[in-house]
């Protein structure tokens, strides 16, 4: 039966390792724990099981983004879907939920925070459930790397819909510590976990160490082929180097989440279609994204954790083909990794006062705001009282953690619109020209807009109409005024939700276990970053296995600690000899080499290869012509 729904609607034969073992003990009534690297398809994992059972299954995961996305495709697939999140109106949500009473839906996608309605917990304990699932689980652990409080909410799901019905926890990576909090919090019950190794033996792990950071990434783009990603940590630096980049003519553009959605997806369906080759984005780039013949993973800027390392470094070779994960580090990256604590975790003085300012920023009084929403922009909040913005961010999420507010960063990327107006009673109604025209273009472009949301952008309706955006704006406003449509622009700030009454700045309190607690284990992470990049002592994946907790790794024989071994540990003649033959050998093929492919491929320190390229050329066995090595015909 499951290889039969997954042939139906994903069109697979098979199903990849652990998918299906993770499968069969859900629909067996097990609470699982699956640990699938980034790639390993752990929504196959939850979607089939959701087609099989006969109620509904929940999905909790704390990405709006990457929740709309999956109804979408599995709207697609003729699956029916909904998603509530804080940031849907009133109307959008009564519609989701009547679609759940009436049995139009078989996924319900669920913010964390929106667990903490008491309206909505109503209403799920009328619905019949048949299955929990948590992604992103190591939210839920105060030892994971993105502890989110909301999650905490998440075991309350078995009180309503009772303790027969099975959880399964999925999660990309997850340390021993990690794993046994997952299952503590959300109160398993003899349960089954089912975990892939985490090496990646076609995943080679390579550190550069270099102070002018430009010149060895170019080095590294152009020493490799196919498609690739490269990490940074501001928006800033994403443009510049993406900017660098296309001047050395290599196809590139950035990506982050102050883009707006219709660049984001061009950006990114230009990257996936390989009409540019590289995207240099910020950790928003990549959750999600499915392309499997990624080959290279750069990390300009480190990021905080092991964890996240992992996530995004897996992003490269999903189709099992060799390909290259590059960190390139600088002498001061070890302070900026330091710093990186103190920014977090600023000083509970300056928490309390931004809670303060919060407050007044929102117009809310003490006492008030339990249960509201509020658009928050950071920015002009950090602008209005002169706060640094990063630690202020950190002291937002603080707070979060402690559970005074939910800091919800992300926004609603798309638009949304529904036609309400009976269809007898749109030929009646009277409107202007561009009313029309915008309406007449809404109605050959989208299907399903008399039954539910459907996300629509304004820049294709202004373009098909030959309209400004502006004017499709404001005409979309004013068909929703003659109620023919409700249209739900989209969000563009962050927002707030008081999970408390304001208190007074004296009254918030940061437990040990949300400040101190979690700063030691900030420390630790950090510690295990520096530890992989600047120690060179150990096979670096072999030391990345030990943090997660794999009992005795072996070295994998590709990454530059254990390629410098090997050349250290060869003979000097036999290495020499064995050197000299193998560019010999490539530059005797009909159109040469590249010497940029011998820099690669030859498991030797660049220098004795630009040493030993020299020394033939002087000696006439090869021939250097521009940047390939050919010889004498």
């Amino acid at each position: 039966m499951p290889l039969s729904i997954l042939k139906q609607y994903w069109g697979y034969d098979a199903f990849r390792p652990m998918q299906r073992e993770i499968i069969d003990s859900v629909l067996d009534g097990h609470d699982t724990l699956g640990l699938l690297p980034t790639g390993g398809g752990k929504s196959i994992t939850f979607q089939v099981p959701a087609l099989l059972l006969p109620g509904l299954t929940i999905v909790v995961t704390p990405l709006i983004s990457l929740m709309k996305d999956q109804v979408d495709n599995l709207k697609n697939r003729d699956i029916r879907a909904v998603y509530f999140h804080s940031g849907l109106t009133r109307r959008e949500a009564n519609l989701g939920l009547t679609r759940c009473r009436l049995g139009k839906v078989k996924l319900v996608y669920v913010s964390p925070e929106r667990l903490q309605n008491d309206n909505f917990i109503a209403e799920l304990r009328s619905m019949d459930v048949s299955l929990i699932v948590v992604d992103e689980a190591h939210c839920i652990s105060q030892w994971g790397y993105d502890f989110r409080p909301s999650y905490l909410k998440v075991a309350k799901l078995r009180e309503i819909t009772g303790e027969h019905v099975p959880i399964l926890a999925l999660t990309a990576s997850a340390t021993p510590e990690v794993t046994a909090d997952i299952m503590r919090s959300l109160r398993f019950r003899e349960p089954r976990v089912f975990a892939r190794s985490f090496t990646r033996e076609n995943l080679s792990y390579i550190v550069r160490y270099a102070d002018f950071k430009e010149e060895t990434l170019l080095r590294v783009l152009n020493a490799t082929s196919g498609c690739a990603i490269v990490y940074v940590r501001s928006r800033r630096r994403c443009r510049e180097i993406a900017q660098l980049l296309t001047r050395e003519g290599i196809s590139a553009d950035y990506y982050h989440a102050g883009l707006a959605p219709e660049d984001k997806e061009l950006r990114q369906n230009a990257w996936k279609n390989d009409h540019i080759r590289v995207i240099v984005a910020t950790n928003a780039f990549g959750m999600g994204i499915d392309k499997p013949d990624v080959r290279t993973v750069v990390h300009y800027d480190l990021p905080s954790s092991l964890e996240e390392y992992y996530q995004e470094a897996g992003r490269a070779g999903r189709d099992g083909k060799e390909s290259f994960a590059v960190v390139i580090a600088s002498s001061r990256d070890k302070a900026t990794l330091s710093r990186r604590l103190s920014e977090s975790f600023p000083e509970k003085d300056f928490i309390s006062h931004v809670y303060e300012l919060a407050g007044n920023f929102l117009n809310v009084a003490v006492g008030d705001g339990y249960g509201q929403l509020y658009e928050f922009s950071l920015e002009n909040f950090c602008h209005t009282y002169s706060l640094p913005p990063i630690p202020t961010q950190s002291a937002l999420h603080l707070l979060s953690r402690a559970g005074y507010i939910e800091y919800i960063e992300e926004t609603t990327s798309t638009s949304r619109l529904m036609i309400i107006m009976k269809k007898e009673e749109l030929y009646g109604l009277e409107m202007t020209t561009d009313a029309e025209e915008v309406f007449q273009c809404i109605l050959r472009t989208y299907t399903g807009l008399f039954a539910d949301y459907v996300p629509i952008s304004e820049l294709t309706i202004a373009r098909s109409t030959m309209l400004s955006t502006e004017t499709v704006y404001q005409t979309l406003l004013y068909l929703t005024r003659l109620h023919a449509i409700h249209y739900i622009p989209r969000r563009t700030t962050p927002y707030m939700y008081y999970t408390t009454s304001r208190e007074l700045p004296k009254h918030v309190i940061l437990p040990l276990e949300v400040y101190e607690h979690q700063r030691e284990r900030m420390r630790v992470r950090l510690d295990a970053m520096k530890e992989f990049v600047f120690s060179a002592t150990e096979c670096r994946a072999k030391g990345m296995l030990r943090y997660f907790g794999e009992k005795d790794p072996q070295d994998c024989g590709k990454c530059d600690v254990c390629r410098a071994r090997r050349s250290k540990n060869r003979p000097m003649a036999d290495s020499r000899e064995n050197l000299r033959k193998t560019i010999v050998y490539r530059a005797n093929q009909p159109e040469g080499c590249e010497v940029t492919s011998l820099l690669r491929d030859i498991a030797e320190k660049r220098e004795n290869i630009i040493a030993e390229i020299r020394h033939l050329a002087d000696t006439g066995e090869i021939i250097i012509d521009g940047c390939h090595v050919r010889t004498k015909k």
